[in-house]
């Protein structure tokens, strides 16, 4: 299988000009605070990229217009179809209503409510299945009996082009780094950050992390090609992709330096953080980099300026002190 190549540093900024009048430029934080001192170190310098209060609440409109922009018109007046637990449907609902298409989406039935709601206040059609697997099945029927184009959640260089001004924006910001953590559902905004980052900064240490209910990326890493999983067990519904495609992973083995697995325990811990001590109220996958930091990554990276990003926040209020009550602090 031959090596796919990362999006250069020109197309990075062009595209990045491109949709800026589009999207959002969002906010750096650094993290300050008792708890970071006590849990990493003063020594350890932690600056988090807020890609929460992106436009559709996640990343995920970057990609989602990067690709929708390449489209003809002829394309975008048949519509465009999305599989999603959420964020990315609410992309694509977005973009299409930005683009003057018409997005029909296909989540799975739990899907969070809120989600589902959000989407259709967007304009766009709803279907929902029994589960993720079952949901690219039907994009498959929907685009070929409706002739709609198929918005992938995370695989083909478009999307990875559109992440990749995420890591392109953050460097400008608050680079340099030496090491930043990227979330993993099928590697859509790892592959796109770490192409970013990794030219930018050549001895930056990358590393992905995904949820243990959802590690298609770690097992793909261990077996040299791209895995699936047998069903998605996480409450990280974000990154719960059910099988690695060869595009984002072939860029995330090439640019990361490794994959680390979090619990649903310590995405929630993570959760609890952000709120009581960063003021932000996160989804679980919002809050995996941090995790991973707290966690596997929080001895290897101490003393280190790292880079983390707060990729989504599309969770309701019940749903997310539901989340920290099942898991009581530790």
């Amino acid at each position: 299988m031959s090596k796919p190549l990362p999006p250069t540093l020109d197309e990075i900024s062009m595209a990045h000009a491109d949709l800026k009048s589009l999207v959002r430029q969002t906010p750096i934080l650094p993290w300050q605070g008792p708890e970071k001192d006590r849990r990493l170190g003063p020594e350890t310098e932690v600056m988090i990229k807020l890609e929460l209060f992106q436009l559709g609440g996640s990343f995920k409109v970057r990609g989602a217009l990067r690709v929708m922009r390449a489209l003809s018109h002829e394309a975008l007046s048949q519509g465009v179809t999305a599989v999603s637990a959420g964020n990315h449907a609410i992309a694509v609902a977005y973009a299409a209503r930005l683009l003057g298409s018409h997005a029909k989406v296909v989540m799975p039935h739990t899907a969070n409510p809120f989600r589902v709601r959000r989407c259709q206040e967007l304009g766009a059609e709803v279907v929902l299945v029994d589960n993720v697997k079952v949901a690219f099945d039907t994009v498959e029927q929907i685009q070929e009996e409706e002739g709609r184009t198929f918005v992938h959640p995370f695989e083909g260089p478009g999307t990875t082009l559109g992440t990749a001004t995420v890591g392109w924006e953050f460097a400008q910001q608050a680079g340099p780094f030496d090491a930043a953590i990227l979330p993993i559902g099928g590697g859509g905004l790892a592959s796109g950050m770490a192409s970013a980052l990794r030219q930018l900064y050549p001895g930056i240490k990358l590393y992905g992390v995904e949820p243990e209910g959802a590690d298609s990326m770690t097992r793909s890493f261990a077996s040299g090609k791209p895995e699936a999983i047998e069903a998605v067990r996480t409450i990280a519904d974000s990154l719960g992709s059910p099988f690695a495609l060869p595009y984002s992973f072939g860029l995330c083995q090439q640019l990361l330096d490794g994959v680390v697995r979090v619990t649903d325990t310590q995405l929630v811990e993570a959760m609890r953080l952000s709120f009581s001590e960063l003021k932000l109220a996160v989804e679980p996958a919002g809050a995996a980099s941090l995790a991973a930091l707290l966690g596997p990554l929080a001895a290897p990276l101490r003393g280190q300026r790292v880079g983390l990003i707060a990729c989504g926040a599309n969770i309701d209020p019940e749903t997310f002190f539901r989340y920290l009550s099942q898991f009581p602090s530790q």
